[in-house]
């Protein structure tokens, strides 16, 4: 099965061939996000996690931006800077591992209750086996959290993402969750207001929930 029928073959290219892991060991270790963008995310997180789930942060930074009040069975962090994940103070587990070149996750079948793609879809380049893989971990029901904003880092976000309009993203997104297997996708966006001084970053979301079959 080509994960990729209709997409050109070099649309989830990219122009650094550096490995990520030493392009991002370089590089500050903070989110993309504003911090109003980050709160926003948040206050999603909170209507739509588990309490008590177990969660999978998926290419994990320094921050998960889970509500601080909420707790989890385990929230493990995937991701291929060493130092961020150590100081992600709300993983319980962390994994170094590109899963760009490997997209394997070293996870159990139907282990994780919800998965957050946070600023990350930009820069997957093997995407439908990403999420194929983020869907199989997922128990039945289970859901995928896909944030994102209008900013990302040229060197490593890919061709395709980069020549899209905003909505044609979205739509490329549920292209690829539907072929990793995922029901159906709802997608929102939350814009700040004109006059607020600290959120200027829009945030889109998308989420899916694993079928009971794949």
């Amino acid at each position: 099965m080509n994960d990729l029928h209709g997409f050109h073959p070099h649309s989830f290219t990219v122009a650094s061939s550096e490995s990520d892991t030493l392009f991002y060991s370089r590089r500050p270790t903070g989110p993309q996000f504003d911090q109003g963008a980050q709160t926003a995310i948040t206050a999603l997180y909170r209507t739509l996690l588990p309490e008590d789930g177990n969660i999978l942060d998926l290419m994990a930074g320094p921050d998960s931006h889970l509500p601080p009040d909420m707790e989890f069975d385990s929230v493990i962090g995937i991701g291929v800077n060493a130092q961020a994940l150590d100081a992600n103070t709300r993983l319980t587990d962390r994994v170094v591992e590109d899963i760009n070149e490997t997209p394997d996750l070293p996870l159990a079948d139907e282990s994780m209750d919800a998965a957050l793609l946070c600023d990350v879809v930009p820069y997957l380049r093997q995407p439908v086996q990403v999420l194929r893989e983020v869907a199989r971990v997922l128990q039945p029901g289970g859901l995928v959290i896909i944030t994102y904003g209008a900013r990302f880092i040229p060197q490593k976000a890919t061709a395709l993402w980069q020549a899209l309009e905003p909505d044609d993203r979205g739509r490329m997104l549920g292209v690829l969750l539907q072929r990793a297997g995922f029901g159906p996708v709802d997608t929102g966006s939350v814009t700040p207001a004109p006059e607020d001084m600290f959120w200027k970053d829009a945030v889109t979301a998308l989420t899916a929930r694993r079928p009971d079959i794949l």
